[in-house]
């Protein structure tokens, strides 16, 4: 049986209100310091080696994903310039 979670789903109108109320309360600077307040916690219990695990499967899907191509593109596209301008 699953575990139901109280409040709002997750990216309805409701949860949306949720957060923009908090946003208004606090501030939208509160987000950023809970979150860096979250990923301290993480790096204290898991370590570092969990960040370099996450990323080597992130890759790994990314690439099953998009194929073996894909990093070789969005490489060659980060590296040309987004627009024409004066220098």
């Amino acid at each position: 049986m699953p575990i139901s979670k109280r409040g709002p789903v997750p990216g309805s109108d409701q949860a949306k209100r949720g957060g923009q109320a908090v946003r208004e309360k606090y501030g939208a600077d509160f987000f950023r310091q809970i979150g860096q307040k979250g990923g301290q916690s993480v790096k204290e219990q898991r370590g570092l080696s969990f960040y370099a695990e996450i990323g080597r499967k992130g890759g790994a899907a990314t690439r099953a994903q998009q194929g073996p191509d894909f990093y070789s593109r969005i490489g060659k596209a980060g590296g040309q310039k987004k627009r024409q301008g004066p220098a």
